[in-house]
């Protein structure tokens, strides 16, 4: 074929140009006032044999360019590039969307040659960004502790990774560079296990940026005609220094092109799950039913029977011990088996959820008896978990989870994952290298995913490890949600709902009200729904939190006082009725900084959902302990001329402002008690 001398890879929002001839190299990348990439840029990196490959190297040449536009508005073209006498390819893939200043990149290598070789690098990325004053935004991960910010200037060399094993158990995969409050630039990896993101300052004033599949611990021998993938980088771009403004548009992307979908998942039902409120030690079949009657009347919609229902039939087992023997019932706790208490939560009009930690391995599971060739090792030592690089185990894997659904009519699996697989196994006898372990993991694990959506597409898939500590955009186009985090007292909830939707939309997450925590401790997981003290203000505060996204109880719910049941089935109602479409298809703007555990950031919150037509917005504010007795809220993206009609839920209030009044002098707000809430719907 013919090699175009450039390739304008452009949008509507991004410039990207590429020089293809006579070797490749980045001409343009940004915004159309202001590009955000030198031409000496490496695009991409790979270490082969202790080699560096990248657009750079010498002897590089375009060998052949592809391109498609499938699905409609997003443009994938891939450039490969051939390295003289060395028998290597590498893939280089860039998709850009049309409505949208954002892009996507990877790599892929390949050997072909006639002998193996070693990689031991993969950059998807690898970009100098021209001198200037860059701020650097990011999160810290860890149980508990989600979406911890992170604000540093970068005057020396940061980087940015998860050597955990889980992408959010160290960092989260996302990373915000603000260029002297100008503009912004915003990247997400798309993987689920070790990652890095490298921000380096060279000599000469520029910054260099690198990164994807963390080069710690890794390699993988390339055999002949073998090749191996690079995670994909996401980039988006926005003038100003608005979060905002980059989280919008990787919402949007997430909800037309990257996000699984169904008719369940789309409904974005409400849900209980047992846990908090019983966790294993106090569940048995009777409770779980009393607590489906009750979820029925409230309006609730899935019923999900969490951690402790199967392994040995004693009432006394602990769940974690149990993990692996997903064949068999703890009939101690469940006499009638799991199909009765499914064909229980159909009979009232709900869906059944079930949850499985299909990839732990207990100490107690006779499944590490029966197939002791499924266990990850790290040198002899037990990891924990199913290595689901060893294909025979990715097959057991699918066949446990079909079974579950097939036998049990389960219309929702919550996938957990307790564990930090650090750099994974390195058994050399099951299917892959000493040093890759993690990596076939994961694509083993990414293979199931896709392989049980395609084989039970009504099924809605829950992501969920520790919490909130594996929320990447690699996970979140094989689920349908992720779980945030678990705990869930206001202000935490608040702060990881605020720091989880620079990545994803709010219709992907899920996380619970402030739940009712039976057995374990946390300080601040204080809240009894039966307190004489409880107000309905903070009722109402706690629940509307959690009706920001996809929304759920962890509650005793036959205990509940009936002024709270009947709060909670007044608040199931308008979330059905009234905020789900929004949190389903609206823009969602933050109104205020993030709130932070322990009584720090900011002590008011407040978010706007914005309709796709520009005319119907949602406003729900929050006042936190310690927030100031009135916030004026500036709303963001109205018509400056138009008439807005106000209508405040609570006390029946109706206004008519101006969008322009609305964006700089803000909606006033005032006579909230701290833990208290408002709902303002807005129509223009």
């Amino acid at each position: 074929m013919t090699i175009p001398a450039t390739l304008d890879h452009s949008t509507a929002g991004l410039v990207c140009l590429l020089r293809l001839i006579p070797h490749i190299g980045l001409m343009r990348l940004g915004l159309a006032h202001e590009s955000w990439a030198l031409d000496s840029s490496a695009l991409f990196a790979a270490v082969i044999d202790g080699q560096l490959f990248d657009a750079q190297t010498p002897g590089a040449q375009v060998r052949h360019v592809s391109e498609s536009e499938t699905p409609p508005g997003m443009r994938h073209v891939c450039v490969e590039l051939a390295y003289a006498d060395s028998g290597i390819v590498v893939a280089y893939h860039i998709v850009t969307y049309a409505d949208s200043a954002a892009l996507e990149t990877w790599i892929v290598v390949q050997n072909e040659g006639d002998v193996p070789r070693r990689v031991t690098r993969l950059d998807s990325l690898a970009l100098d960004l021209p001198p200037d004053g860059y701020h650097l935004c990011a999160f810290t991960g860890a149980w508990g502790a989600e979406f911890e910010p992170q604000r540093m200037i970068l005057n020396s060399a940061i980087t940015l990774e998860s050597r955990s094993g889980r992408s959010s158990h160290g960092h989260h995969p996302w990373f915000t560079l603000v260029r002297n409050g100008r503009s912004l630039m915003s990247g997400m990896i798309a993987w689920s296990g070790n990652w890095v993101i490298r921000f380096t300052p060279k000599l000469d004033g520029a910054l260099a940026l690198s990164g994807g599949l963390h080069n710690w611990e890794f390699a993988v021998d390339l055999a002949p005609g073998a090749s191996v993938a690079a995670p994909p980088v996401t980039l988006a771009f926005a003038t100003g220094a608005d979060l905002d403004e980059t989280a919008v548009q990787f919402a949007r992307l997430g909800r037309q092109f990257w996000y699984p979908r169904n008719a369940l998942a789309d409904a974005l039902p409400v849900e209980w799950n047992h846990w908090w409120a019983y966790e294993d030690r106090a569940l048995d079949e009777a409770t779980f039913r009393a607590n489906v009657d009750v979820a029925a009347r409230l309006g609730i919609e899935v019923c999900t029977l969490d951690a402790g229902w199967f392994g040995a039939p004693d009432a006394d087992t602990h769940w974690y011990e149990q993990r692996g023997d997903w064949d068999r019932v703890n009939t101690a706790r469940f006499p009638s088996g799991i199909r009765a208490l499914a064909d229980d939560v159909h009979a009232h009009g709900m869906r059944f959820g079930i949850w499985c930690e299909i990839e732990g391995l207990g100490i107690h599971a006779q499944l590490a008896e029966r197939h002791p060739e499924f266990i990850a090792m790290r040198d002899g030592e037990r990891l924990g978990y199913v290595c689901l690089g060893n294909p025979a185990a990715q097959q057991w894997a699918f066949e446990t989870l079909d079974r579950l659904v097939r036998e049990n009519g389960c219309d929702w699996i919550k996938l957990d994952f307790n564990l930090n697989p650090g750099a994974g196994c390195n058994r050399t006898d099951h299917g892959h290298g000493a040093e890759d372990g993690l990596y076939a993991h994961y694509r083993g694990y990414y293979a199931l995913l896709d392989r049980l959506r395609a084989t039970h597409p009504e099924v809605v898939l829950e992501n969920c490890s520790s919490g909130g500590l594996r929320i990447d955009p690699g996970i979140a186009r094989r689920t349908h949600m992720a779980f945030l985090s678990d705990p869930d007292w206001p202000e935490h909830s608040l702060q990881v709902f605020w720091g989880a939707t620079c990545m994803l939309a709010p219709d992907a997450c899920l996380h619970w009200g402030y739940s009712e925590w039976a057995f374990a401790e946390h300080p601040s997981q204080t809240f009894n729904p039966c307190d004489p003290a409880l107000q309905p203000h903070q009722v109402d505060c706690y629940t509307r939190i959690s009706m920001l996204r996809r929304f759920g109880f962890s509650q005793r719910l036959p205990d509940l006082p009936e002024w709270v049941a009947q709060r909670y089935a007044e608040h199931i109602q308008f979330y059905k009725t009234v905020m789900r479409r929004f949190v389903r298809e609206a823009d969602m703007y933050r109104l205020t900084g993030q709130p932070l555990g322990e009584g720090r950031g900011d002590r008011w919150a407040g978010f706007q959902y914005r309709m796709p037509d520009g005319n119907e917005h949602l406003i729900a504010i929050f006042r936190l302990p310690g927030g100031e007795p009135s916030r004026a809220l500036r709303l963001k993206h109205l018509q400056p001329d138009r008439v807005y009609t106000l209508s405040w839920i609570d006390t029946g209030h109706r206004a008519q402002m101006n969008g322009a009044t609305l964006m700089d002098a803000g909606l006033h707000v005032e006579n909230l008690p701290e833990e208290g809430s408002a709902i303002v719907l807005i129509h223009g």
